[in-house]
């Protein structure tokens, strides 16, 4: 019996929800909701007593999975390691299929977030970067080619 119906969300636990917001709104996804959490529920599902976040819902344009964006009010957050390389264990990235892969990667650099290494591409089919983004981040930005 399969037990996954559908893919709902990614989350990803910021320190400044505000600018990873941003972020993933210049990169053309759109703020589904926004809200605040806290009580017994949230306390429950993170096994986190006091436990109180803000949180912003995100979509892509064309209604697919989501990426929901948490900081902690109460708890302090704890560090991560903002300058994580791809083959440390734990969240690879976050992927993005985008129309125009130079734009979106001089969309973000605007903003002061730069590549993890550089643009490739493989085999004339797909180009894609690794683009560090707010708290280390790091988000996979494809486009198909050819």
């Amino acid at each position: 019996m399969a037990h996954v119906q559908r893919f709902d969300h990614i989350g990803i636990t910021v320190a400044d929800l505000e600018a990873a917001t941003a972020f993933f709104v210049r990169l053309g996804l759109e703020v589904e909701g926004t809200g605040s959490v806290e009580g017994e529920f949230v306390e429950t599902v993170c096994g986190i007593p006091g436990a109180h976040c803000e949180i912003a819902m995100l979509r892509p344009p064309d209604g697919g999975s989501r990426l929901e964006l948490a900081s902690f009010i109460t708890p302090d957050h704890l560090p991560g390691s903002p300058t994580a390389m791809p083959n440390e264990l734990g969240l690879r990235n976050v992927s993005f299929e985008v129309g125009d892969l130079a734009a979106a990667v001089d969309a973000v650099a605007a903003e002061g977030y730069g590549l993890v290494g550089g643009i490739g591409e493989y085999e004339n089919s797909v180009r894609m970067a690794y683009v560090r983004g707010p708290e280390g981040i790091i988000v996979s930005l494809f486009e198909q080619v050819g």
